[in-house]
């Protein structure tokens, strides 16, 4: 079986074309699993499928690191996006559907082999929850985000799981933020470290916890203008997200951009029992 793999500022994935050959089905859970884990795998934070689709580019199909498919996650888009044009599917641009509906993206070659820097259209957001210290909202994939003084020396495994195993997430999970607000040369930006459901540990980045972050960041603390965009600095690497904000609370036109580059690509005949055949 042909893999290949990515990363979107540190948050990485394997990638399977599956337009010619089903070489893996929703039911895989423990193959999936298996293939994402870092010591008895190849290793990733997910695994996503690229599939035919009438109508679009191609479907994008995304497993948590635990193997469970999963709602979006926004630099697998990115990457899926980079990844499409490595197999001439779309260049410079695309129009693809994923769990949450149909997103388009931008793509622009960067200075680095197989890299290139990809704009990924978010789903609007229509509901957010102020809680006393957090927002919770959803981007496509639910968030807790709550901003503290300092995102340094927090052991952020234990502040994830107080939150994403509390009563109210224990069985579907929530993907927890916390965020330090700062400035680079008086326009706000923000850093960021990510408890996410289905990796349950820290990633170095989540694309839809950045664009929550970047959008909580907006009600915190309001901007000059209803177009912003907002840098956001994670473990891995940096993001940006630029919105509208609609005035009633919504907002919509969300983007996300960042690197997604290509890392390796290689052939596995088997694991765990399963053998992969052509």
């Amino acid at each position: 079986m042909k893999f290949w793999k990515y990363q979107g500022a540190g948050n990485d994935f394997i990638m399977l074309d599956q337009r010619d050959k089903q070489w893996i089905t929703r039911s895989d859970i423990k193959i999936i699993e298996q293939l994402c884990h870092r010591r008895f795998g190849i290793g990733a934070d997910g695994l996503i499928l690229l599939q035919n689709r009438e109508g679009y580019d191609f479907e994008m199909v995304y497993f948590n690191a635990d193997g469970r498919e999963s709602t979006m996650c926004g630099n697998g888009g990115r990457c899926i996006t980079a990844f499409a044009q490595h197999l001439g599917i779309a260049m410079g641009a695309c129009h693809f559907i994923a769990i949450d509906g149909a997103h388009e993206a931008i793509i622009s070659p960067l200075p680095v082999k197989d890299g290139f820097w990809v704009e990924l259209k978010m789903t609007d957001v229509n509901s957010i929850e102020k809680q006393a210290d957090a927002y919770i909202l959803n981007t496509g994939s639910p968030h807790y985000v709550r901003f503290v003084d300092s995102i340094e020396n927090l052991d952020m495994v234990a502040e994830g799981r107080a939150v994403r195993f509390a009563e109210r997430w224990k069985k579907d999970g929530i993907n927890v933020n916390l965020v330090a607000e700062t400035r680079k040369q008086q326009d706000l930006s923000l850093a960021i470290r990510t408890y996410e459901r289905g990796v349950e540990d820290e990633t170095l980045a989540c694309g839809t916890g950045v664009t929550a972050a970047a959008i909580a960041s907006y009600l915190q603390n309001g901007h000059s203008s209803n177009d912003p965009e907002i840098a956001v600095q994670a473990k891995g690497g940096d993001l940006a997200v630029r919105f509208h904000a609609n005035g009633d609370g919504t907002f919509s036109n969300i983007w996300l951009s960042g690197p997604a580059v290509r890392v390796f690509e290689g052939e596995i005949k088997s694991i765990e029992g399963s053998i992969f055949k052509p």
